[in-house]
């Protein structure tokens, strides 16, 4: 089924609208009923409670825009069911995370959920084989499938740590998924790249700081586990075909960076890893002396580098590739270096 460019603009644009005309909807409804991300615990950073629920506002936003694009274009129910695979596990997991913000829930359990999540995923991917796989193995396969959504997940959490950190960096992340996936001819990861990056830069407008209210687990987790399913989907003609699994760690080094600062960091202190702390990428460059909106800024130059990597990956013969991303390595490497030498509070 083809998609024009002027209907990518639109999904983009409409996501955008959706998410931008709701997420104050939801931020009124938020003090209306008293649910703030209040500055009680030790690792929070901000002074004043700010409201949640802006996840929800970008839940709605990217499945009404998503199904309802569906609908109006050519419904199946192939296309349909296609479409669930990777949003109905996303729905699942922000309700966890929606829980989450209303009552706390404990790491355990969250975690639990999250790992279901990541074995239904990985069960679907293999089930709806939307392309063939790089790894031959469906064991091999599943097991990456799960820790890779996993992971992204937790990453995808533990970044929202800084007003406009996580939802600029999705937005980011999502616009080369985009790119690289719409040049690949995938029209189901690259629609929903677009809309994801249209409703993340709708929910920016009132997210960027000063946030005037917070995504919460609930968008955190969503997103963590749409852009994980989106990135396994994604198959560039890339030689050797492995080299895909590069392309999707490439376009989310920066949350995967942050999460293997704060947890090598938490590791040596001997802490749990799963506890709050003033130990991301995003405080440890405020600590540096860099403003909060140029944290985010910076936060998001260094996805787009990165993001950037990740299409030259997909558009150089063989050995291009093995440069690209070797360059990528030792730069991710050398960035970890730093930040994990730099003061953890």
């Amino acid at each position: 089924m083809g998609i024009t460019h002027f209907q990518y603009f639109l999904l983009f644009v409409s996501a955008f609208a959706v998410v931008g005309f709701l997420t104050p909807v939801m931020r009124r409804i938020a003090i209306r009923q008293e649910i703030f991300d209040a500055p009680t615990a030790a690792h929070k950073t901000h002074k004043e409670p700010v409201p949640y629920l802006g996840g929800v506002a970008i839940i709605i936003g990217v499945l009404l825009v998503s199904y309802g694009a569906t609908i109006a274009k050519r419904f199946t129910m192939h296309n349909f069911w296609l479409e669930t695979s990777v949003l109905g596990p996303a729905l699942v997991l922000g309700i966890i995370g929606l829980i989450d913000d209303l009552r706390n829930l404990r790491p355990a359990p969250r975690f639990v959920f999250q790992t279901v999540a990541g074995v239904f995923t990985a069960w679907l991917l293999i089930a709806t084989n939307p392309v063939v796989t790089s790894i031959e193995s469906k064991a091999i396969y599943s097991v990456i499938a799960v820790v890779w959504t996993v992971g992204i997940c937790n990453s995808i959490n533990f970044f929202d740590n800084l007003d406009g950190g996580a939802a600029g960096t999705v937005a980011v992340s999502s616009a080369m998924l985009f790119v690289i996936a719409f040049r690949g001819g995938q029209f189901l990861v690259a629609s929903l790249a677009a809309v994801t990056a249209g409703a993340t830069i709708g929910f920016l407008l009132w997210n960027k700081s000063p946030a005037r209210i917070y995504m919460g687990d609930a968008g955190a987790l969503f997103l963590g586990i749409l852009i994980a399913s989106l990135t396994l989907r994604l198959h560039p003609s890339t030689q050797p075909r492995l080299t895909h699994l590069f392309v999707a760690a490439l376009l989310l080094a920066v949350p995967i960076l942050d999460t293997s600062v704060a947890v090598t960091s938490r590791l040596r202190r001997g802490v749990s890893p799963f506890q709050g702390g003033h130990d991301h990428l995003s405080h440890r460059l405020i600590r540096g002396g860099v403003s909060r909106p140029l944290a985010a800024i910076s936060l998001w130059a260094l996805s787009g580098v990165f993001a950037g990597a990740a299409f030259l990956v997909t558009v150089t013969e063989r050995s291009g590739q093995q440069v690209v991303v070797g360059s990528a390595l030792v730069v991710w490497i050398v960035l970890f270096i730093k930040f994990s030498m730099s003061a953890d509070a």
